[in-house]
Order: structure tokens, then sequence, then C-alpha cells
């Protein structure tokens, strides 16, 4: 037996991130994880392979569209299936591996094994049982399942299976619109799969900025996805080969299906707390699956929650986060995340950004704003690669100018919207974001410009 004064239970993005912080803080720290591998389903099956498989579908699709514009010549490339899984797989390790140097350097104890809790400060470990002051649940998320759709990561597949193919099928059905469909979707639509897309609500991306989702879904059909919107899918019978998924098409009440090679179910991601032992030491869950907390605390003492395992958005930097923020809670410290200041992105090409209210959220609460646009197309850098396509919306309060919001898409989004975080952390106007002095020529520029457009108005508009 062990004794230590916090035990994570999860080797993913929170809690490998709580972990470190915590014996940063001076407390004996051990982080339990079954997979394997620590990085959770972010570095293993999720955020970080996907993102390599994106780059190199990107860079194939790059060479066989822009190279020639630009005077590259030659053959154009072709795609070898078990060696792009290869470089993802490196990815992976590459990562994996760099979190048990830091538990090392950091001296957390990486201990191997699924973990229940079995008692007051108790975690069971296989055989081993190890006490501790604190406790904090970290273990994350899995694929959600759907009635009518059995799994069997051959044809039918999460994305976990979607990640692991061994051949590019030719045609794909995914369920879900939403971020992890229509990123994978790309993936295989650039590498020359007939990908369509089937979702329940009549439009993508639910909880996205309205403007946003329909600009992204005209891109993406431009690409070649197809959109089965507005459609409850009923079933889907499969083969060794091949599968038929059904579905109703909801508003015009009629049956249809379709043919595909590989189905992949993307209709969200469930809690996963089986095995923890909470029911038996009476911890509380929300009605949806979650565990209960106050300012990560649950209710019972000394047993903190953390990540996709509680209320909020399911994501990585969500869970790091909160990682933090519990680890100098534990240390007596005051931990603090900002959820009105939580960016959300999709890495499609162009890839998508946002963070604060959305005009349909400030319409809602009945609060008045302004609105400042520009387009890629007005900024030189992005032209010049051929991304021009796309936004950037800032939302101002129309009395103060405070930033309420920011929604890009286009070239970089992803790393753009982090300048619109820094500036809503600190309560910035968009007058100060518009008077900061941008390099030229850059795409941030087009965030400057924006800002601008809450004024007097866009330079290059």
């Amino acid at each position: 037996m062990a004794n230590y004064d916090v035990i994570i239970i999860g080797g993913g993005p929170g809690g490998y991130v709580c972990a470190i912080r915590c014996a940063q803080l001076g407390l004996k720290t051990a982080c339990v994880e079954g997979r394997g591998a620590l990085g959770g389903t972010c570095l293993n099956v999720g955020c970080i392979p996907s993102k390599a498989l994106l780059h190199a579908s990107h860079s194939y699709h790059e060479a066989h569209t822009n190279f020639e514009k630009m005077g590259l010549m030659g053959g154009k490339p072709k795609v070898d299936l078990t060696k792009m899984m290869e470089y993802k797989q490196s990815v992976i390790d590459g990562n994996t591996s760099g979190i048990e140097f830091l538990f090392k350097k950091n001296k957390v104890d990486y201990i191997q094994g699924w973990g229940k809790i079995t008692g007051k400060g108790e975690v069971t470990v296989g055989k081993d049982k190890h006490t501790a002051k604190n406790i904090v649940i970290a273990t994350g998320s899995e694929p959600s399942s759907l009635s009518g759709v059995e799994v069997d990561e051959k044809v039918v597949v999460s994305s976990t299976g979607a990640l692991a193919l061994t051949k590019i099928p030719k045609r794909m059905v995914v369920i879900g619109a939403g971020v992890i469909g229509l990123e994978m979707g790309s993936v295989y639509a650039r590498l020359g799969t007939e990908v369509t897309v089937v979702e329940y609500l009549d439009h993508i991306t639910p909880g996205m900025d309205a403007e946003l989702a329909k600009t992204l879904l005209r891109s993406l059909k431009k690409q070649g996805l197809k959109f089965v919107l507005g459609a409850a899918v009923s079933g889907v019978k499969a083969t060794k080969t091949k599968a038929t998924v059904s579905y109703k098409l909801i508003k015009k009440d009629t049956e249809a299906s379709l043919e595909a090679d590989i189905v992949l179910l993307a209709t969200g991601r469930n809690p996963f707390t089986q095995g923890l032992g909470l029911a038996e030491i009476g911890v509380e869950m929300e009605p949806r699956g979650q565990v209960k907390t106050k300012n990560w605390q649950t209710n019972v003492d000394g047993i903190y929650a953390i990540g996709d395992v509680i209320t909020g958005p399911m994501l990585a930097h969500k869970a790091e986060d909160e990682g933090l923020a519990v680890a100098e809670t534990i240390a007596g410290q005051a931990g603090h995340v900002n959820y009105d200041v939580i960016p959300g992105v999709i890495y499609t090409t162009p890839e998508v950004a946002s963070v604060g209210l959305t005009e349909e959220m400030l319409k809602e609460q009945g609060r008045s704003y302004k609105v400042g646009k520009f387009t890629f197309m007005g900024n030189a850098r992005a032209k010049a690669v051929f991304a021009g396509e796309g936004f950037v919306k800032i939302l101002a309060d129309k009395d103060t100018d405070r930033i309420l919001g920011c929604h890009l898409i286009g070239p970089f989004a992803g790393e753009l919207i982090h300048e619109v975080c820094v500036a809503m952390e600190f309560g910035a106007s968009a007058e100060d974001l518009a008077r900061t002095c941008h390099a030229h020529p850059t795409f941030s520029e087009a965030m400057r410009e924006a800002a601008l457009a809450c004024g007097d108005g866009a330079i290059h508009s």
C-alpha cells in the first residue's frame, strides 16, 4: 500500500495535467491509468491522431489542387494508407512517451491499471490498495451509442475505428454532423472517398454561430461531401464488407437508405464512469450521467472530478484548465476557470473557431450588440496561399464596446482565436484590439480589421 496526498484516476489531458501541477505544488501524487499509455482519448484515439490524418490528407489535397498553380510541377503523389497510419502512430507514441518523461521529471508515480474507489481515501488498482487525502476523477468519455446501430469497429466504426482503417473506403456514411464527424469525413473525402453525412438536426455543428455553420456547410459541399439533414437514423444493417443505413426524413415523413463500405457513428460522447465504485461510496450524479460537482468537488469529502466526466463542453483544454484549478485548490490556492472564455475549434479546411457568445445567444438575452466583420478575401496573406475563403466576426457590447464573442472560419482559425481569448480574459474592448499593431502580411490582420469594423470601419473592405 502506498500513501499519497492526491491520486488522480485517469491519465488524459485533465488527469495528467492535474498530476503534474499537484507535484509541482509539493503534493505527493500518483496517476492511475488503465489504457497502457498516458494521454487518454485525446492523445491516443482522438485529438492528436485525427490532426495527424487531417494534416496528411490536407497535404495530399494541396499537392493535387494548388501545387501546379504555384509552379510546383511533377507527378502527383499517391496514398499509401499503411504508411500514413504509421506516421499517425509515430505522432501518438512521441506524445505519450513525452508525458511519461514529464511524470518522471516531476516525480509523479504512474500506476498502470484500472482504478476503483473502494473506500474513503482509498483507490484499488488490481490487488493493490493505495490511500490518498484527495482523489480526482478524470476518466473522460467514450463514444455514445445509437439505438439500432451496433459498432463492430470493422464496417460500423466509432471515431476510434475510423482512425485505424486499413484501406480507403469507396463510400462512407457519417452519422452525426458534429466536430468528430466533419473532421473524419473530411479526411476520407480528401483521400477519394464518397462521404455522406446524415444529421438529425436541420443544420450542422449544433450550438455554433448560425452564420458560421452555414458557411462551413457550403464549403464542405464544395469539397464534395454530401449532407442529409433533418434525418433520423433508424438502423444499420451490416455484412462483413458493406452496410445499409436506414433513416427517416423528419419533415417529409419518408423512409430512405444509403449503402456504404464504412459507417462512422459520430453522435457524441458520454462520460466514462463504469467500474469506479461511485454508487457504492455515494457520489451524486447528474441526470445525464455526469458526476455532480460544485467547484469540482463532489458531495463526498475529498473526492473531486474534472473534464468530460462533469458538465460542460467535452474539450481537452477545458479539462486541462480544470486539472490546474483542482490542483491549486487542493494545495490551498484559489483555483479558477473562466468558462466564458473557452474556445472551440473544428480542424476542417477551412478551420473554424469560436469563443464567447453567439449572435443567437445575444438575441435570446435581449442584449444590444454590434458586429464587426471582415472577409479573408481582403487579407493579402490569405489570398497568396489560396485561403481567401471565410471571415472573422467579432461581437461587442453596443454601449461599452467590450468584446463578447468571436467567430471565424478561415486559415489557421484555431490559432487566431486566441488573440480574442486573451483580450476577453482581460475585459478588452474591440477598440483595444483595433488599436493594437499587427504585423503585415499576416492572417491575424483579419482580426484587427474585424475589430476596426466594430467602430468606424475596416480599412481593406
